[in-house]
């Protein structure tokens, strides 16, 4: 596994990270509410797996000290992948399979325990050509005051969380005309739309404070000129789009319909 990401096509603009695939064994029975399962998996991996001031980097609650601006804080390196554990109970003893996405070479080594993957996702060479597209949101999304996903708005978020990913942790922002983009994202249409809206919130144990990890699921039809704009949606499988991505939120799958 290389200690940093790097394009084989540097004229390209790229998104590169690894997959780890990990384990964790219950000591006791335990259930989780649906939609709520990286909630308590990021405490207790976080406690398990790390210490000192990589738990700091990884789990305390982040400042901002760079990066681009709209951010009020930075994104994390990594996202959790737990959805396959929600609203199911396992016995003490069970096997928890879970993955989760980094986006920081550094830490390539204290993700050994697990199964690695490299993954380069090239964000210039759409696979085909697209005019409608399907996107679900797999897990429980919040676009930042946007209560339906106009094509605009998550197109910019997912830009914008992209451009920040490589900025602080791979190859640089993206060199792109965000204005143009932002254009002709404006032109693509939302066709048709089944969105549930997910109640759910989290309570600190370390401030005592609730936060919202809810959001909505379901699907979104889009027309219109869409192929410069699928490599971004399909790095939003990979990365997440909106608020809370680290707990799983935001997670979409995009399908090309003829």
């Amino acid at each position: 596994m290389p200690s940093s990401f790097s394009s084989s096509h540097p004229a390209d603009l790229d998104l590169a990270f690894f997959v780890a695939k990990l384990s964790l064994v219950t000591r006791n029975a335990i259930s989780f509410p649906p939609h709520a399962s990286a909630n308590l998996i990021r405490g207790q991996f976080g406690k398990s797996l790390f210490a000192g001031r990589l738990y700091e980097k990884l789990f305390a609650p982040p400042h901002r000290t760079e990066g681009p601006s709209g951010l009020k804080d930075p994104p994390r390196p990594y996202v959790l992948r737990t959805s396959s554990l929600d609203g199911k109970s396992f016995a003490a003893g069970t096997n928890l399979d879970f993955s989760v996405h980094v986006f920081d070479a550094s830490l390539t080594p204290h993700f050994a325990i697990g199964t690695l993957e490299h993954k380069h996702l090239s964000l210039t060479h759409p696979v085909q050509a697209a005019s409608r597209v399907r996107v679900d949101f797999l897990t429980p999304t919040e676009l930042k005051n946007a209560p339906l996903p106009s094509f605009d708005i998550l197109f910019a978020r997912l830009r914008d969380r992209i451009s920040a990913l490589r900025a602080l942790y791979g190859a640089g922002p993206l060199e792109i005309d965000f204005k143009a983009m932002g254009e002709r994202a404006r032109a693509i249409q939302l066709h048709e739309h089944r969105l549930e809206d997910i109640g759910r919130t989290r309570t600190s144990k370390h401030t005592g404070q609730s936060h919202s990890i809810g959001g909505f699921v379901g699907h979104a039809i889009y027309a219109g000129e869409l192929t410069e704009f699928l490599p971004y949606l399909e790095a939003g499988y990979w990365t997440g789009v909106g608020r809370q991505t680290v707990w799983g939120k935001g997670q979409i799958r995009t399908t090309i319909l003829t």
